[in-house]
Parts: C-alpha cells; structure tokens; sequence
C-alpha cells in the first residue's frame, strides 16, 4: 500500500451546506455536493481518509449506497485496497448478505455479495455521514458476518449530537468534521 498525506489549509466544514427539511421536515441534511464541486476539497476529504485506511493496513473499503460510495472508491484506489459497495436490497446480481437497521427517520436494508469478503480481510467501513449510527452498525454486522474484520470506521461527516459513536463501540471512529450542536 503507498503513504499519501493530506494537504494542509483546506477548511473541509466550509464545503458543507445544510439544506432544511429535506428528507423530511425537521432534518437539516448536510450536503457534501460543494466538497465534491471543489478539487482541492474532494482531494483532501479522499487523502485525509485514506491516511486512516493506510494506517489501518485495510485490504478493503465498504461503503453504503449512495454518497458513501463517493469518497470510498477513491480512498480505496488511493490505498490500494479493493472496495465493496454495499447496496439497497435487490440491486446486486450474485448471492447477497443482507442486513436491516433502523434510520432517523425510517427502517432500510443494505447487501453486498456473499462471497465479496473473506476471513482475515481488514476492512474499513465508510459513510458520508454519521448520525445514529444505524447505517455504519449494519455495514459492520456485515463485513463481521462474512469472517472478516472491521479495521475501523471512517466518515465525512458526524453529527455528535446523535451520538452514533456509541452504537460503533468498540470500533474506531475517525470522523473528518464533526457537528456538536444541531
């Protein structure tokens, strides 16, 4: 696997925007659509990740549809790893593993395919975002569910106030700007 190294001077939270009620009333969404408009941005959220991925010796990235698979392909080509997308039931082709969990605002199903992971295989589990830490938690009872074993947990974004961490216990979790307050 290469080093790579963040570059310095790149306010990643001011490529964050908060979009009001949207899914729903009452949730402010955190879009990352200016971080990914601006190259110096989207290429220091990728290194800035793939620093904790190298540091992790993971052998894979999985990654929930469909912002996570954003930033988690380009960290796992930048480390050398291979990436599993882990996707909303029913849109992979071969013999899947399927997990559901429970949203902020609702219930929903992540597969990836069965024989995508292996035991032994250290894995990085990566979101746009974590907020309650449901999503993150069904990533994780999927990779351990195949064998293998959660290297740590990487995300974009964190709303602390929801304090996703504790649903993550005992992994690790690196999160790249963190929201204490709503």
């Amino acid at each position: 696997m290469s080093r790579v190294t963040a570059s310095a001077g790149v306010d990643l939270r001011a490529f964050i925007r908060d979009i009001p009620d949207f899914p729903q009333a009452g949730i402010v969404f955190k879009d990352v659509t200016p971080l990914l408009l601006d190259p110096a941005a989207l290429e220091h959220a990728v290194a800035l990740i793939a620093d904790y991925a190298a540091a992790r010796r993971v052998d894979y990235v999985v990654a929930a549809e469909a912002r996570g698979f954003i930033l988690g392909g380009a960290v796992a080509a930048r480390v050398g790893a291979g990436f599993i997308p882990a996707r909303k039931p029913g849109k992979l082709p071969a013999e899947t593993s399927s997990v559901e969990y429970v949203l902020e605002y609702g219930v929903d199903a992540l597969e990836m395919h069965r024989d995508a992971l292996a035991g032994g295989a250290r894995v990085l589990v990566h979101d746009d975002l974590l907020a309650t830490g449901g999503t993150a938690r069904a990533l994780c009872d999927l990779v351990e569910g195949a064998g293998a074993e959660v290297a740590g947990c990487a995300f974009a974004i964190e709303l602390g106030f929801l304090d996703g961490r504790a649903r993550l216990r005992p992994y690790d979790v690196h999160s790249l700007v963190t929201y204490d307050a709503e």
